[in-house]
């Protein structure tokens, strides 16, 4: 049985729109425009992983009629894939156990300390969530089925990102400016690669157009999938081009692994 990849949110770390109604060159008449912060959702009949926690996860949960939440995977520290996690607290209550979250050693400190009732408690509010140190493999099994997420360090600014591999067919790498070349061999060939495309102009911490258009033409993925994307990018005019090969991501895009 595949799994289902479904990607939450698509947007930069404002969103499109900005929270003051600024759509840049995106033409607010076309709803894939509309974008979330980045998050995605790996799913199989009753497994759910979680990747990154955004500020957007309560109302992207409910555009995807999500019930419940396994496992949560954190790419990095920043605030547009974190901050989203005190909305976690309904599964602890549905379920009444923690929810593993599993993160490298920088954003489990930020999440430790920005976050400590979750992971602490009180005698009021027990911790909801029980913290692992990212490791560079997993498998889980779950009912037969398995799942295999891979962690590929890459830089995005002056810290490091983690992408995610999934079962050897599909990359996720939604913020990222540099791939180191001694890894690219967990990119090539995939069916599907998700990865950061922020805007036409260069930038210090992610891929530009340029950049990923570049990367793609190396590892030769069957189908690309770009994400992180500002207001800058107009679907359609983005779309327009790309090889068919090669897509816009949009809120809610969702395909078979």
């Amino acid at each position: 049985m595949k799994l289902r990849f479904t990607i939450l949110g698509c947007g930069s770390s404002f969103g499109v729109p900005r929270i003051d109604g600024f759509f840049g060159n995106c033409n607010p008449n076309n709803k894939r425009n509309y974008r979330t912060r980045c998050s995605v959702l790996i799913s199989s009949k009753n497994h759910n992983i979680l990747i990154d926690t955004s500020p957007d996860i309560k109302k992207q949960f409910i555009d995807n009629s999500i019930k419940n939440i396994d496992k949560v995977f954190y790419t990095h520290m920043h605030a547009d894939q974190t901050h989203g996690i005190n909305e976690l607290r309904v599964f602890y209550l549905k379920n009444k156990k923690q929810i593993p979250i599993y993160a490298d050693i920088l954003t489990s400190k930020y999440l430790k300390k920005s976050f400590s009732y979750c992971f602490q408690g009180t005698e009021t509010y027990p911790a909801i969530l029980k913290i692992n140190q990212l490791k560079k493999k997993y498998t889980f099994n779950n009912k037969g089925q398995k799942i295999s997420i891979r962690s590929v360090k890459v830089n995005h600014g002056s810290i490091k990102s983690n992408a995610f591999i999934i079962n050897d067919t599909c990359a996720y790498a939604p913020d990222v400016n540099q791939i180191f070349l001694k890894d690219y061999k967990y990119f090539k060939n995939l069916k599907f690669l998700v990865i950061d495309c922020l805007r036409y102009k260069p930038h210090p911490t992610h891929f530009n157009f340029d950049d990923v258009i570049n990367f793609i033409d190396v590892v030769k993925p069957k189908y690309s999938i770009l994400t992180n994307l500002n207001n800058e990018i107009d679907y359609k005019k983005i779309k327009k081009k790309l090889p068919k090969n090669i897509t816009p991501a949009f809120d809610g895009m969702n395909f078979l692994i």
